[in-house]
């Protein structure tokens, strides 16, 4: 199916080669897992499955490559036997509806109407996205990645190529995720995923392939994977086989509509000069739909809280209240003083999901340097050294790998001084070593006496990183 021989890639403009001699060879039917480091050229790989490199990206390819039998010369007959899930799926929605996303491709492949309808109707049904009938951009980022998941195989496609699927998703979501990737291999799909989660393609793949600076390094079938000690996983930088599992964290004093079961417990609320933010009668909907409803909160200085819940539940929105980007009824205090939205905007820092959208200079010196306070500015190169970036202060932050583009913006809000530090989802793309850092940089904002505040679904960071949780659940 895949044939990749002495292949080499170097991004335009970029002395480093990405690839470099890469040999991999993926059969028809296989389900093949791609992992290994931040930076080793995963997402690399994957575009030349797809044909988007050399046909999107330019740069210098050297080397042998084949998908489906057929060099990569056509990049329209690429796209009719692939399908592709990014790490990030609202770069990579058409539309701004469900049915409409479904229907893109056939639609552009001349799919006679009556054939898209019915086959976009079964799709709906597979996926369980029938109750998801609103705008894509009002969307959780796991109900996104879904509807990625869907459009990607709608038109059938018998090679499927996963970018970190679960980047955004929640347990329920990732064991949505395993059954439709099961459903797949059922219907004889080659799978393609590029992964750091481990542990749900434990009895799915039948072949896993390490890379490491552009070529592969390692190789196991299911059975010597499935065997290996977490101790040999470690040394490789990979995350554990063996699903996360979580002690007990000390809830956040709240309560209201939007907590969930079990997250709070009574005891006598915070004094109205507590430190820390205090959130009261918090709500916020979209079209006449409540999607947060907080009677009260506390999200102490000093200490980092983890936002939990299900897909949709209103975290990033709660996100972009305290950071002053929604609109809501109810009030925001910091250290017993009511905050505008204005003035939150000033206090707050954000580590986007889609760390892309907040990049904007030509180098990550620039970047760093661009909101970082006069005071901090000296400690930026040993930031960029405990998040191994190193050596990178020339580098454009585009020219990053998507893991490396996350760490740098946990630099930059580490550097800025802000009250207030949000992390959404600040794992995706993020390997074993560097969940170690990035946990190191989130001690060292809330150690500053800033409010930390951490929503993610990812249990490995948050076994690591969480002084006390917030759950959230969908109204």
């Amino acid at each position: 199916m895949i044939r990749f021989k002495g292949v080499r890639w170097a991004y335009q403009g970029h002395d480093k080669t990405v690839l470099d001699g890469l040999d991999l060879h993926i059969r028809r039917g296989e389900t093949v897992v791609l992992c290994g480091p931040s930076g080793s050229g995963k997402s690399s790989a994957l575009r030349l499955m797809n044909g988007l490199i050399p046909h999107f990206h330019e740069g210098t390819l050297e080397g042998e490559v084949r998908v489906a039998g057929e060099p990569i010369h056509d990049l329209a007959q690429v796209g009719r036997v692939t399908g592709t899930v990014l790490q990030h799926p609202r770069r990579q929605f058409f539309t701004d509806a469900v049915d409409t996303e479904l229907a893109f491709a056939l639609e552009n492949f001349g799919t006679p109407p009556q054939r898209i309808r019915h086959r976009v109707g079964e799709v709906i049904a597979d996926f369980g996205l029938t109750a998801l009938d609103g705008s894509l951009r009002q969307m959780s980022g796991g109900q996104q990645q879904r509807v990625a998941c869907a459009a990607a195989i709608t038109h059938g496609p018998p090679l499927l190529l996963f970018d970190e699927p679960t980047s955004n998703l929640s347990p329920q979501g990732i064991a949505e995720l395993t059954t439709a990737l099961r459903h797949l291999q059922g219907l004889g799909a080659t799978l393609v995923i590029a992964e750091h989660r481990l542990h749900y393609l434990r009895e799915l793949a039948d072949r896993i392939v390490v890379l490491h600076e552009g070529r592969v390094s390692r190789e196991w079938t299911r059975a010597e994977f499935a065997g290996l000690t977490d101790e040999m996983l470690r040394e490789e930088g990979l995350r554990s086989l063996d699903p996360p599992g979580r002690d007990g964290v000390a809830p956040a004093f709240a309560y209201g509509p939007s907590i969930g079961p079990g997250g709070t417990r009574p005891r006598p609320g915070p004094a109205a000069d507590a430190d820390g933010v205090l959130l009261r009668g918090i709500r916020c909907g979209f079209r006449g739909r409540p999607v947060l409803d907080i009677a009260a909160a506390h999200l102490p200085a000093g200490v980092i809280t983890a936002v939990t819940g299900p897909n949709g539940a209103g975290k990033t929105t709660l996100a972009r209240i305290l950071a002053g980007l929604q609109r809501h009824a109810g009030q925001v205090l910091l250290d017993g003083r009511p905050l505008s939205r204005a003035r939150r905007q000033r206090e707050t820092a954000l580590v986007m999901q889609d760390v892309q959208r907040q990049l904007f200079t030509d180098s990550v010196t620039a970047e760093l340097m661009l909101g970082a306070l006069p005071e901090h500015a000296g400690h930026a190169a040993a930031v960029l050294a405990g998040l191994d970036l190193k050596g990178f202060g020339d580098r454009h932050p585009l020219s990053l790998s998507g893991g490396q583009q996350q760490r740098l913006v946990v630099a930059t809000a580490r550097l800025s001084g802000r009250r207030v530090v949000i992390f959404d989802e600040p794992s995706s793309g993020v390997d074993r070593r560097h969940l170690q850092s990035m946990t190191q940089v989130m001690r060292d904002v809330a150690g500053s006496g800033a409010v930390v505040l951490l929503i993610s679904h990812d249990a490995d960071l948050l076994t690591l990183a969480a002084d006390q949780e917030l759950c959230l659940a969908a109204l």
